[in-house]
């Protein structure tokens, strides 16, 4: 839940009982949109100063993410400015209300002369903030305001977190590479690479006890179309045990493996049902192949939206549309019914256990983080994600497996393919731009 500071302006001369009224049904309306509000109102430029004072000491060693600044009511910039300025760290909201029409006539208290007397001056303060206002008659913008916050809490959370890489650069790609010092200075997240011999070494230590569990509990429930061999099942079911102790012991919110130069090369074990684990049962963010930076627009989604933040690749375009999928696993989250699996090899690989749910439909939002010199941007298209014709990829022993996927439908594929920035892109449900653009702009991330 996003923690918010909240603060309600009037001037000293207007009816305080109309400010303090204004003021309550706007902390209300961003309360139902989930935010957890540390409430100060109302607070009017009296000449003594008391009422920013009874700001001070109401927000004084709280812990909150952004600052609301809600102008119920005209407003010296001096008495808004003096409390900002005390919080010009955090990311801040410019929410003027506005009047109401009383007996065929409006009734206003001059909402907008106090914001339009401030956003200027937050601009030339170099204040990191939206403004939003309300218009009478029409629906309020709590909504606004709110995924702001919620941006701005997710700002924070990436400040922080740690994503665990076992190797690093899988295939030789390019695109799934990272800058390590310029993604720590503009968003965040520390990605730590840790060596596949450390996953063998815990590995040979988990019990055959542990691994029967596993497969006992989870593995049991997934929907068999041909029997699987018993050892595949428990070195699926060990190797997500021996990757859970390093999550557990490192705090990772994120986990990439080196996938085809490395578990299916090197231990002849393809990874697909140790990320459906791992996404499943720990809940954290899964891609294969090293993919750095997708890994890192899994947790810009996550922090968003709350959803795990599930990855696909292209496989075609068309005219009006993309085919998205995978060729290993989705996570439970986003699969249409059961989790369905079946034994298949691909090419000269060792047979391992591979997904083949349906996805989730509906409209959904793709979108994919990259980096430029050393600036960041942020690709993002919104479709409509149906349930594709049959398809398969060539290689697989047949019959071929159906792999999951999308047909997603977009606007305009020319434009999306001339700005595509890699292969894998990471989806969440719902047009969730809003917010994205708001992380966006506290990070200082570029729309594309």
């Amino acid at each position: 839940m996003s923690k918010t500071a909240f603060v309600g302006f009037g001037e000293v001369n207007t009816p305080i009982d109309i400010i303090i009224n204004k003021c309550k049904a706007a902390e209300e309306g961003l309360k139902k949109e989930g935010l957890d509000l540390i409430s100060v109102y109302p607070i009017t430029d009296d000449y003594e100063e008391k009422d920013i004072k009874k700001a001070y000491d109401a927000l004084e060693g709280k812990d909150f993410d952004s600052l609301v600044l809600c102008i119920a009511g005209w407003i010296p910039t001096h008495a808004v400015v003096k409390i900002a300025e005390k919080y010009r760290h955090l990311p801040i909201v410019l929410w003027g209300l506005c009047g109401w029409i009383e007996e065929g006539r409006i009734v206003t208290t001059a909402d907008q002369a106090g914001t339009s007397a401030l956003r200027k001056t937050f601009a030339d303060l170099g204040y990191k903030f939206k403004y939003v206002y309300e218009i009478i008659g029409k629906p309020s913008n709590t909504k606004k305001v709110a995924d702001f916050c919620v941006a701005a809490s997710a700002a924070k959370e990436l400040r922080f977190a740690r994503v665990g890489m076992a190797g690093y650069r899988d295939m030789n790609l390019y695109g799934t590479l990272y800058d390590g010092s310029s993604l720590k200075r503009e968003i965040g997240p520390e990605i730590e690479t840790f060596e596949m011999l450390e996953i063998k070494q815990r590995y040979d230590e988990i019990t055959a006890e542990a691994k029967a569990e596993v497969i006992d509990k989870v593995m049991s429930k997934w929907n068999f179309l041909k029997p699987a061999k018993r050892e595949g099942m428990e070195m699926a079911a060990g190797y997500y045990l021996a990757i859970k102790s390093l999550i557990d012991e490192r705090g990772y919110k994120a986990i990439s493996l080196k996938d085809v130069d490395g578990m299916k090369k090197l231990i002849g074990f393809p990874p697909a049902p140790i990320f459906m684990l791992l996404a499943d049962c720990e809940g954290v963010s899964t891609i294969p192949e090293n993919d750095c930076l997708g890994n890192v627009t899994q947790l810009i989604i996550k922090s968003l939206t709350g959803q795990c933040g599930a990855y696909l690749e292209f496989y075609e375009f068309f005219e009006d549309s993309v085919l998205a999928g995978v060729p290993d696993y989705i996570p439970a989250e986003v699969t249409m019914g059961d989790t369905t699996v079946m034994p298949a090899a691909f090419g000269e690989l060792s047979e391992g256990i591979l997904n083949v749910s349906k996805v989730k439909t509906g409209t959904i939002t793709m979108c994919r983080l990259f980096c430029n010199d050393g600036k960041y941007f942020m690709h993002m298209v919104v479709g409509d994600g149906k349930t594709p014709p049959k398809w398969e990829e060539a290689g697989w022993t047949q019959p071929a497996p159906q792999l999951p996927g999308l047909q997603v439908f977009l606007d305009d594929v020319e434009k999306f393919a001339q700005n595509v920035m890699c292969q894998h892109y990471i989806i969440s449900y719902g047009d969730n731009r809003d917010r994205i653009k708001d992380l966006c702009n506290i990070l200082n991330i570029e729309i594309i």
